[in-house]
């Protein structure tokens, strides 16, 4: 399928580990995204020179590269592991050092991983706010993953429970259609009227 420019998707992993459940459910997204023709870019926040995301030294090479990552995409979605019922802390870091118009024009698809179902609400409640103070012109519904719903194979590969990779599908199928006008797969091919037939 091909790919555009104007459809590009960033992957931010707010992950400080890897590999890691919240970066599993981030890649499991950009591949349900890639499939429908959008073009992804990926920042892995850990990555990042620690020095300069700490001090905020937004001259550093490496965080200029990312703010033009983030610049050029159309959509982004950012994943994160909840602890405490606040996302990582590197993520904030990296959230912190963004102009405030940085998410500008753009959707937003947030999504987390915590060990209880309880942490849930951080999506709404220290996440959200943050993304809407950066201008995001939509944030979608985000997806919570409890550790049980992303489990370890015994080939080391994480991955998702039915319940959950349906909850992504409905996600993903909703940026995928809202702010990228991309193809919706699950919709049936149109049938020509001359075509219809009718019973009584």
């Amino acid at each position: 399928m091909t790919t555009t420019s104007g459809n590009t998707v960033l992957l931010i992993a707010g992950s400080p580990s890897a590999p890691s459940r919240s970066t599993a459910l981030l890649e499991a997204a950009g591949t349900r995204l890639a499939l429908r023709g959008a073009r992804i870019e990926r920042i892995a926040v850990r990555d990042l020179p620690a020095q300069a995301l700490l001090s905020a030294d937004v001259s550093h090479p490496a965080l200029q590269r990312a703010a033009d990552q983030l610049a050029q995409a159309r959509a982004v979605v950012v994943a994160t592991p909840v602890y405490k019922a606040a996302y990582s802390g590197i993520l904030k870091a990296f959230l912190d050092l963004l102009p405030q118009s940085a998410l500008k024009a753009k959707t937003v698809l947030p999504l987390a991983s915590g060990g209880s179902p309880h942490h849930m609400l951080a999506l709404d409640y220290a996440l959200r706010p943050v993304l809407q103070s950066l201008a995001a012109r939509q944030i979608l519904a985000g997806v919570y993953a409890t550790d049980a719903q992303v489990t370890l194979t015994p080939e080391g590969a994480y991955q998702l429970q039915p319940e959950l990779a349906q909850r992504l599908d409905d996600s993903v199928q909703t940026l995928a259609i809202e702010a990228l006008q991309l193809p919706n797969l699950h919709a049936f091919e149109p049938v020509p009227f001359s075509q219809v037939r009718c019973s009584a």
